[in-house]
Order: C-alpha cells, then structure tokens, then sequence
C-alpha cells in the first residue's frame, strides 16, 4: 500500500522524497502504450514515476537522450542453471544475459529441472545472482528418479511416487513441469503419463512447459507432437507452453502455418497455449539427440555405444542425417571437434562411421542449420510467441538472441516494430507467467530495466565465434540497482529467486 500511495504522488510530481535515480529523456517503451520521449524514476527497488518530463528530485540523475528505455528482458527458456547455482559469483551475474537486457529468466526447461525446487530458489539468499529466476520441476528428473533410464510404463505405485515429487515442488515454488519429449529417457514416457504429472502442476496454477516430442519427423512428427501438448494441457488442466517452437528440417519445411492453425484453434476454444522462440536458423542439441535413434538410447550411455554397431541403428542414423539436412549442416559446437561439421569430420569418408566415432568418446553439441526463414517469420509474428535463448553450449543464441531479434527483425527487416518487440520480450511472459509487477514501466513495478541504444544494439556472437556478449547495452537496472554502466557489469548482483504461489488450499499450511 505505501509503495502505491509513494509511487501516485511521484506521478504527480508531489513525491515526499527524492528518487534514487532519475533517468532523463529517453525513448520509453513501457510495454503497454506508444513509445514516447520522458524519464522514469526510481526509488529503492521500484519504479515509482513515469512521464513526458518529471519534476523531481533526484540523488542522481542519468542522461538518455538517443536511448531507448525498456522494461528488463525475460527468458522463458534459458538453460543457465549452472551459472546461477555455482560457486563463481562472476558467473551467478549472467553477463551474457546483462549484456543484452535480459533481467529475468526461467531454469529447468526440457524436463531436467531439479526435484529440489525449495533449495534452487532458496541459492540466491547466499549465492547472490545477478538476474532474476524461475524454476520449473523436470519430468525427466522425476522420471529418471524413479524409473532410471529404462524404457516401460511405470507401475501404479511408481506413479504415484512421480506425482507426489512433482506435487511437493509445486508446493515449494514451481513455476511449473517441464518435459523434454524428444530426449531419452522421458521419449519412453506415454501421453497419459507426462498428463498425470502435469496436472500436480494444474491443479496448483502452474503450467507445462514442453520441448516438443517431435519438431521433425523423427516419430509421431511435428503435428502431432503439437496435438499431443495440447491433450496433455486439456487432460493436467495445466497451462501449456511450447519451448523454442520451430519447423526442423526439410521433413517439415514449410509447415508453421499448420502448426499455428492448430494452437490457435485451441487457443480460440479457451486453451492457455504460448511459445517461445530464438531467432536463429540453426537449432541447439547434441550429436546423439541428433541422430541416435530412441530406441537405442535405452538403459544408459553404455547400452548405447554397444547398439551402435547394430545395422538397424546405422540405417536410423543414416535416415536421421538426411532429416538434419546431410554432414554439411550439423556443426560440432563442444569438444575436439569443435568448428568442424560432420562433413569436415568425416573427411571424405561416411558421416556416420565418423559420428560413431565422436560419439563413442563423447556426445558433443551441435548446431544444425535445419529452418527457413518464412517458418521462423510466421511463428515470430504472432502475438503469442515471446522471445527465448534456449542458451545452450556453443550456440550464439546464448549470447545474443534478444539482441539479434531486434537488429535482425526489427531495424533491419522490420518483421516486427520497437513496441512489439519490448512486448513479446518482457511485458508477453510477465503477464503470461504471473510475474506481478515486472515486464513493463509502470510506477509500483520493479525497477528491472534495459536502455538499449537502438542503432547498435546486435548479437555479436556467430557461430564460428558464440561467445560474444551483445552491443549496444548502456544500463541495466535489475530491482532497482544497476548491473551495467557504460556497457560494463558493475558487480552488483541484485537478482531474486521468484518462486510461483501455489493455488490456495492446494499445498500443507
């Protein structure tokens, strides 16, 4: 209440203390109306007036004139858990995440999110990070908990084991479950399964974030893979939320506009369906999710290598190759090979036996060139579709994906506009996830804020080069301090774990 009674009289320009910090004369995007050229003004961790020209005091007062001034980023799907739960305090501020205005992000995506849900969020009372965090429960981790890695239906009572894990992570702070369909072992995982673990997220508010099963033609193909999330979220009463939605390789080439028909038809019949996606044309994963055959993944690392010199799996990979667009398309991203493709790899030789060959020392990264440009401008244009990294090992979308979407799609290809932008970008997930108060400018909002300058703003990462932080971020403010000044991380580390309120009289008092 006396945030709100502080946050009206700064409105009127009657604030009873000065502000902290009064940014002047930028271009504000708040998230919610037209750009237009103001300040805003901060006092603690709050934004606590905005307008055209604030008459205030200020302890310090920062110049924006050429700025663009935008709520602080949020990533739906960003893989940077080891950062933020790690011993090195550098590494828990996420620069490759400040440096391009990302404030906020959320960890435990594809299913491998912690069952310890109350000790991730609880890191940041003595870990300090330098974002803001969500974190989902891991259908796979609740999986591999009680089935390991083998391949059948659980029984009655492990079942109900799953359940009970994924219910006691909702209670303690879940945004919600994720799955990762695609990858062993949760691939072994039926329809109803994944459904009765999402809906302990369900029946407490939360949502069901899925890697889709197939985004190809790998097994059930991309269109039924969107179907089956659907089912999932109508039987759990969850939410649904499609990771990094894509059409992968030539299987499937052209095929966003059906996968869009599909989600919003259920959206049009009252289904909560959202996704997000990375503005690159190459996908992240590694060499064996790219081409070793489920089946064969089976019962752990060791059970693999040996089926790989099974016929049946050679012809399976050889087929799956040929649905990643050939040797010359998938590039090594970790490991010896790293900077090579297949291709190169192979040395004239059979792309397969070569990738036998890594595999059987390793699983690196991967980046594969498998999309087109109209799928990826189809999903970017609707307005259910937010910005995402999915930050993975040796892909430039770790470093750069808010920064690229905005050089690329906006001042360069103008598929989007500024406003639109900032919105999918920030104001879309806060809303979207129940974030109160965060992904827009708004006095009584958290002080979470990017002033970007709008002709230098880009990725500078590339995929011969992926860890590049972006250009063109002047500040950032996370809950009111500020991270970066003049381009640099100034060691603040002021970020929060965000845990999800669970449905009232869902959880033990």
């Amino acid at each position: 209440m006396r945030a709100a009674i502080l946050a009206a009289l700064a409105l009127l320009g009657a604030a009873p203390v000065p502000a902290d910090l009064l940014i002047r004369g930028g271009t504000i995007v708040t998230g919610q109306r037209a750009p237009f050229v103001g300040d805003v003004a901060v006092r603690g961790d709050r934004i606590v007036a905005v307008g055209p020209r604030l008459s205030m005091r200020a302890t310090r007062t920062v110049e924006a004139k050429g700025l663009v001034v935008a709520p602080g980023f949020i990533d739906p799907h960003s893989h940077v858990e080891t950062l933020l739960l790690g011993p090195n305090a550098r590494a828990r501020r996420v620069e490759r995440f400040l440096m391009q205005g990302v404030t906020t992000a959320f960890i435990g995506n594809d299913g491998g999110g912690a069952i310890d849900v109350k000790a991730v969020l609880a890191s940041a009372a003595t870990r300090p990070v330098g974002i803001n965090y969500a974190a989902y429960v891991g259908f796979g981790s609740i999986r591999g908990a009680v089935l390991g890695e083998t391949d059948r239906v659980p029984t009655p009572a492990e079942l109900a084991r799953m359940k009970a894990l994924a219910a006691r992570a909702m209670c303690d702070g879940a945004l919600g479950v994720s799955s990762g369909l695609f990858y062993a072992p949760q691939r072994f995982a039926k329809t109803e399964e994944v459904a009765a673990i999402a809906a302990e997220a369900g029946r407490r508010g939360g949502f069901y974030d899925t890697h889709l099963r197939d985004e190809s033609s790998y097994s059930i193909g991309l269109e039924a893979a969107v179907e089956e999330a659907l089912a999932i979220g109508r039987a759990s009463g969850a939410a649904v939320h499609i990771a990094h939605i894509k059409a992968l390789g030539a299987d499937v080439e052209g095929r966003a506009p059906a996968v869009i028909a599909r989600i919003e038809a259920a959206r049009a019949k009252g289904q909560r369906v959202t996704a997000d996606q990375y503005p690159w044309d190459a996908s992240g994963t590694s060499l064996v999710a790219a081409l070793v055959p489920g089946w064969a993944q089976a019962d752990g690392r060791a059970a693999m290598i040996a089926r790989l010199g099974d016929a049946h799996a050679v012809t399976e990979m050889r087929e799956n190759l040929r649905r990643r667009g050939g040797a010359e398309k998938l590039l090594l991203t970790s490991g010896p090979f790293r900077g090579q493709t297949l291709a190169q790899v192979a040395a004239g030789g059979d792309p397969v036996a070569a990738a036998i060959r890594v595999i059987q020392g390793e699983d690196p990264a991967v980046a594969n060139f498998n999309q087109s440009e109209r799928d990826i401008r189809a999903f970017m244009t609707r307005p259910w579709v937010m910005t995402g990294s999915d930050a993975s090992t040796g892909h430039p979308r770790s470093f750069g994906s808010f920064a690229r979407k905005y050089a690329v799609y906006v001042r360069e290809r103008h598929v989007l506009d500024l406003p639109t932008f900032v919105s999918r970008s920030a104001t879309l997930p806060a809303d979207t996830f129940g974030l109160t108060d965060r992904g827009r400018i708004a006095p009584g909002a958290f002080a979470d804020l990017v002033l970007f300058d709008p002709t230098t703003y880009a990725a500078r990462a590339t995929y011969s080069d992926p860890e590049r932080t972006a250009a063109g971020v002047r500040m950032v403010l996370v809950n009111g301090r500020i991270a970066v000044e003049g381009g640099r991380l100034t060691g603040a580390a002021a970020g929060r774990a965000l845990p999800r309120v669970p449905a009232k009289g869902m959880c033990p008092a």
